[in-house]
């Protein structure tokens, strides 16, 4: 079974007005963001739970991004 996220073509298309520099920024979180959303599934098919909640935000001269923990759960056999 294969769930399409969408992330690469979301990104694309909040990033029409962006320098190429901001494109290319968008452009690495997606595919980081593929590649993590991958993992997580390929750790729940493994039989624990993962949950992602901000750690903390990160501030840029007015710009902010949530950075991000996971939180992992087992059940017991």
């Amino acid at each position: 079974m294969s769930v399409q996220t969408r992330v690469k073509e979301r990104a694309e298309e909040q990033a029409t007005a962006m320098t190429a520099e901001q494109q290319a920024a968008i452009r690495m979180v997606a595919n980081d963001l593929h590649r993590l959303n991958h993992s997580v599934m390929k750790a729940v098919d493994a039989g624990v739970s993962v949950e992602l909640i901000r750690s903390a935000r990160h501030h840029n001269e007015g710009n902010w991004g949530d950075l991000m923990i996971p939180v992992i759960v087992t059940q017991s056999r």
